[in-house]
């Protein structure tokens, strides 16, 4: 007999927030679809919450106190709820403000930002991950991947700046096709008029990024928010001290980066190369 699913340790914390909400709604007359109407989510969304199956995200939580006349209970529920849950939470929020972002600015130093990836390296970057998750999770990831690309490609982009470490840009992650169509894909970006692209090379002797990757956000209420990602997790900034640090950081890595005609020179050579 095949082992039993060992449940996750905050499986209870999910189902009783997501009680929570459906008790709340019933209690205001309202019926899923009315509320996801009012949230401007899907009816999906709102099933997958008060199942307990999908983590409820503090903006939403707002929102839904909002709409369903509570002090704030559902809020503070989604703030409270066990660490395993909020980074994935986390995770899923940003991916959510990303959608709708005025701005983004990206510094990345061990792969090609995801929103820059062409499709084969984005397949092969996931399938470098540890443990080996099957082939059907991986093309799922990709297509998620690049899926949220589409934001570049919105009738009024946001503006978007990326700094690369030029160690991934050497790296030949998935192969010399894979890698030769990455460059070419990247030289095509760093011509499009909203995105800024910047390498910081190799061998300088000192730069403001040795701490890791992360992003900064803005959003169309014009909220700084910042990013970033670890090996086991990812983690939502919006303490506006902590945004500012990382505000700092990004000028100081443009400034020590090449310049955007340095950086094409750069790819042009890269794929001279290949």
């Amino acid at each position: 007999m095949p082992p039993r699913k060992r449940p996750r340790p905050n499986e209870t914390a999910m189902k009783m927030v997501g009680a929570l909400v459906a008790a709340a709604r019933i209690a205001k007359g309202m019926t899923q679809r009315a509320l996801a109407e009012a949230l401007h989510i899907d009816v999906e969304t709102v099933a997958s919450i008060e199942q307990g199956r999908r983590a409820l995200m503090p903006a939403v939580a707002e929102k839904m106190d909002r709409i369903l006349g509570l002090p704030g209970l559902l809020t503070v529920a989604a703030n409270r709820l066990p660490e395993v849950d909020m980074i994935p939470a986390w995770a899923e929020e940003y991916m959510e403000r990303e959608k709708e972002a005025l701005a983004l600015s990206w510094y990345d130093t061990l792969t090609v930002p995801g929103l820059l990836q062409t499709e084969n390296y984005a397949r092969a970057v996931l399938g470098c991950r540890v443990p080996f998750v099957g082939e059907a999770k991986i093309e799922l990831q990709t297509a998620h991947r690049i899926q949220r690309q589409r934001i570049l490609d919105r009738p009024v982009p946001p503006t978007l700046s990326f700094i690369i470490w030029e160690a991934p840009l050497r790296d030949r992650i998935g192969g010399v096709e894979v890698y030769r169509e990455q460059l070419r894909h990247l030289r095509a970006c760093a011509d499009r008029p909203t995105v800024s692209l910047q390498v910081l090379p190799l061998g300088i002797t000192a730069h403001a990024g040795l701490d890791g990757s992360f992003t900064l956000l803005e959003t169309p209420e014009f909220q700084q928010l910042a990013y970033s990602e670890t090996q086991r997790g990812s983690f939502l900034v919006r303490d506006p001290n902590e945004v500012s640090i990382l505000t700092q950081k990004y000028a100081m890595l443009r400034s020590q980066a090449l310049n955007f005609a340095e950086t094409k020179d750069l790819l042009d050579r890269l794929l001279g190369e290949t």
